[in-house]
């Protein structure tokens, strides 16, 4: 796709930017109307004469059909009428946003545009739009203002366009915010991004635009919850623009009484320089208006970091020359970038302590010179959500929280300024604030004023756990019936609407929102939680995937697994993104023995969420029995988020070497999620020395000791693994030099999995994790094997005189009456008197016959304590003889 001249005008549009050096060889009306709309006059754009005759509606419209049924499109004769056409798109777009993102309130409404029908209302359209809004099985929320202004938006947007280039943009805009009104992320056709590679080729020579595609497609993987994908644009989007940023640390101080400056973590950014006599280069200018950015006033944090070194710590640093504690300003679209990336390091990181530390250096690097409206909102918000969890900033949190909400109605700024970055930050619905401020207040224990924002949002489900938490669960239940059965209003809006239309009507256009009232029903009362799932899908047409979700999870409670998988399976044909939906649908294929069918569930679960060691580990179990099995039932497949993995060590299905690989991979992915599960690690090492990978057998086995050994002692220590990893290093030639390549035969042959190759990973692991940990006499043993290879005379001796002392013979007591154990004792008195005899003479010079005198006070001493009790075992005619030759030798 190549653009046209008259790129300009639609990077406008794109950037909500004029460009002064516009192709006005255009028509002048559609110049006008491209500039009206960049300028947020979108109450004149959409209700001129040129949006009328666009929108124009059949005599015979019907409400009962769907709204891109009332319109006749023509198909556009040029790229003038194209651009026409977007440009109205573009207007009813941000029209949406403003009026639901960042305020003020619009003057114009749904009716405004039409105003050709009598049998229409604003109401009507509205409840239209939403019912029409929803998707993969997820509603749309409710009570969003002036829905059908974002329906049109879709409907123009999804025309044919052959001359517009840019259109593909606006459709993943589009989808960018859907995903933010569905009450569930729902996957996106794969085919509707397949163009924005060309489209990113094509504006190659207009690097700020490339890197808002970039950015703003990396949004729409973060909304699906698609984090590792989204991390990828956004790094695309940084190159894009050519920011540069590093995470680095400077010397300075964090409190008001700290003394000594410490290291503190800081991001460095610059952003490029740029041309603004570029057609495509964005033009900002610092709003005078900003939101409120409220003090911390703490008594002894600092309200920021301040920064006593001139330099970053790090050497080498590339962006060395930036002073931290006076960078300077960026620019705005890459403090956007700079925020998503943010938001990607809370995503990608383990849930740890350092992950606000290593978000707030971004956040900081944006607040510190604002330059946009939406940015800094943006900005204060991250910063709002990392400090209500630390004590000495809980307080500022959820006022800063309040006042971004307080200041959306206000006139602060201009409608224009703040839709000017909108589409490239993850900035919520004014709903979604309100939500969060709700949640912040439950979390602290304000639980009536979280209520009354819930009531007031009509967001149920989270009022019913504001009532739960009250204890009034009876008042929850009859909320829900009294909404269900039209004795309750849910709002002004609704009431009115109520009055005009019929139960049937109104019932129509709020199918999946009353099919999730069903749902939230029988979660309230389990007794009849079966009848009203159905009754939920039913209701919307088999359309509901909430509903086959609480009745798959009813099924699969009850241990009913056909119907489970039955149920979940339509709820993930529905909306696939849902990783719980697919991970208990895994579970019951397992107790199905289905394994394609749990093997793809436990697939589409890591696939959703790469850190899900869970699934991961489940997904290996199933690998191994996908061959050659006939258990009628299998024990220990995960099935709750908490639930400890199966355990591979009592597995007797055979597998083929292929599914062990294939278990051997996942388990190593999983591991990477889930270090500290020494289950899962014990499934990795048995499949490891199964498929002969005995280096990380040995890894694994390490790992196991140094999270049980503190609780479990030598039962940490698998000692048949330790036994075959010796056995595995001890097989081969003891000179490195005898062990050659049978191919070359002459070249040493170093393999990680035997011999010298594998014999430091198996010394170290004796040396540094089981020895200090764990003393068992078959541990020593098998390190007296290795040191004896090793040609450790010395020190394999005083191994085996330590597994001497830890054994049966070693620490049996005078009046032992089990014949038994004596047997078993005799036994190791014999190993370890010839174990002196072998070593003892190699112990050195000068070493004489002090082996033989050990080996006497050995046998003196268990013969002592034995005497009593055993001297009339035919074993003990043999002590007798082994002290006979013992002191022949002295």
């Amino acid at each position: 796709m190549t653009m046209p001249p008259s790129i300009s005008l639609e990077s406008s549009l794109l950037t909500g930017e004029w460009d002064d050096t516009a192709d006005l060889s255009l028509d002048s009306t559609l110049c006008k109307l491209v500039k009206d709309v960049v300028h947020g006059s979108f109450k004149d754009v959409l209700t001129s004469p040129l949006t009328r005759q666009l929108l124009s509606t059949s005599p015979n419209l019907s409400a009962n059909d769907p709204i891109s049924s009332w319109f006749s499109f023509q198909p556009a004769q040029n790229y003038g009428q194209e651009l026409s056409r977007l440009a109205v798109a573009v207007a009813f777009l941000n029209a949406f946003m403003q009026v639901n993102w960042t305020g003020p309130d619009l003057d114009v409404k749904p009716f405004d545009v039409l105003g050709t029908s009598e049998s229409l209302t604003d109401d009507i359209l509205d409840q239209k739009s939403i019912a029409e809004l929803a998707y993969g099985g997820e509603p749309a929320y409710h009570l969003a203002q002036s829905p059908f202004f974002f329906r049109l938006a879709q409907i123009l947007f999804h025309l044919d366009y052959a001359h517009v280039a840019t259109i593909q943009w606006w459709r993943l805009r589009t989808w960018n915010v859907h995903e933010q009104l569905l009450d569930e992320p729902a996957s996106v056709p794969h085919d509707a991004m397949i163009s924005i590679e060309k489209l990113a080729q094509s504006l190659a020579p207009h690097p700020d635009l490339v890197g808002r595609l970039w950015l703003e497609r990396g949004l729409l993987e973060h909304y699906q919850g698609n984090d590792k994908a989204a991390l990828d644009f956004f790094l695309r989007s940084a190159r894009a623009t050519e920011l540069q940023y590093e995470l680095t640390g400077a010397l300075g101080k964090r409190t008001k009484f700290q003394e000594t400056d410490h290291t503190q973590l800081i991001l460095l950014a610059e952003s490029r320089d740029r041309d603004d006599s570029a057609p495509s280069a964005t033009r900002h200018t610092v709003s005078s208006q900003l939101p409120e950015t409220l003090a911390l006033n703490d008594d002894t944090l600092l309200e920021q970091t301040e920064y006593t070194s001139s330099n970053p710590s790090a050497p080498g640093s590339t962006l060395g020359h930036l002073d931290p504690s006076s960078q300077p300003s960026l620019h705005p679209l890459d403090q956007c970038i700079l925020l998503s990336l943010c938001l990607n390091v809370r995503n990608t990181s383990p849930t740890h302590g350092l992950t606000n530390e290593q978000m707030s250096p971004y956040i900081a690097r944006v607040i510190s010179h604002p330059e946009n409206w939406s940015v800094h909102t943006m900005a204060l918000l991250l910063r709002s959500r990392l400090e209500a969890h630390r004590t000495r900033t809980v307080e500022r949190s959820t006022l800063q929280l309040q006042a971004l909400l307080d200041q959306m109605p206000t006139a602060d700024s201009s409608p224009r300024e703040r839709l000017l970055y909108v589409h490239s930050i993850p900035l919520p619905s004014k709903w979604e604030m309100e939500r969060e401020l709700a949640l912040r207040f439950l979390s602290i224990g304000v639980v009536k004023s979280a209520l009354e924002i819930f009531e007031r949002l009509e967001m149920w489900e989270e009022a019913v756990k504001c009532w739960q938490a009250l204890e009034q669960s009876d008042k929850a239940i009859n909320v829900v019936r009294d909404l269900l059965e039209g004795r309750k209003a849910e709002a002004d809006a609704v009431l009115v609407r109520s009055k005009s239309l019929s139960t049937t009507k109104r019932s129509s256009f709020d199918a999946a929102r009353e099919a999730k009232l069903w749902c939230l029903l029988g979660d309230l009362e389990p007794a009849l939680a079966e009848k009203h799932y159905t009754h939920a899908w039913e209701f919307s047409k088999n359309t509901a995937g909430r509903a086959m979700r609480s009745l798959g999870g009813w099924h699969f409670a009850r241990g009913e697994w056909e119907e489970t998988a039955e149920c979940l399976r339509k709820a993930v044909a529905i909306n696939p993104l849902m990783s719980r939906s697919w991970f208990i649908l895994g579970c019951a294929c397992v107790r199905l023995q289905d394994w394609p069918g749990a093997r793809d569930a436990f697939a589409r679960c890591v696939a959703l969420d790469e850190e899900d060691g869970e699934s991961w580990n489940n997904l290996a179990t199933v690998y191994l029995r996908m061959k050659g099995s006939d258990k009628k039932t299998i024990e220990g497949v995960a099935e709750k988020e908490d639930s400890d993995e199966t355990d591979l060590t009592s597995r007797k299905t055979p597998s083929t070497f292929d599914n062990k690989m294939l278990a051997f991979r996942a388990l190593k992915q999983g591991l990477k999620f889930s270090y500290d599960n020494w289950r899962m690690w014990s499934n990795y090492m048995i499949i490891a020395m199964d498929i002969g990978e005995l280096s990380e057998a040995c890894r694994a086995l390490g790992r196991i000791v140094e999270e049980r050994a503190a609780k479990d002692g030598e039962e940490a220590v698998d000692e048949d693994v330790l036994d075959r990893l010796v056995d595995a290093v001890t097989r081969a030639p003891a000179n490195q030099n005898d062990a050659v390549d049978g191919a070359t035969g002459s070249v040493p042959m170093h393999n990680p999995n035997e011999g010298h190759g594998l014999a430091r990973r198996v010394e170290d692991l004796f040396v540094r994790i089981i020895l200090p940990r764990v003393s068992s006499p078959r541990v020593f043993r098998a390190r007296a094997r290795l040191l004896t290879w090793q040609s450790k005379w010395e020190d394999a001796l005083k191994a085996y005189m330590e597994a001497y002392r830890l054994s049966v013979a070693g620490t049996m007591e005078k009046g032992e009456t089990d014949v038994e154990r004596f047997k078993e004792a005799v036994r190791e008195v014999e190993e370890i008197v010839e174990m002196l005899r072998n070593f003892g003479p190699r112990v050195g010079e000068g070493a004489g016959r002090k082996w033989a005198v050990q080996a006497r006070s050995i046998l003196r001493t268990f013969m002592g304590r034995a005497r009593e009790n055993f001297e009339d075992e035919k074993e003990w005619v043999r002590l007798e003889e082994l002290m006979e030759e013992i002191k022949s030798e002295i």
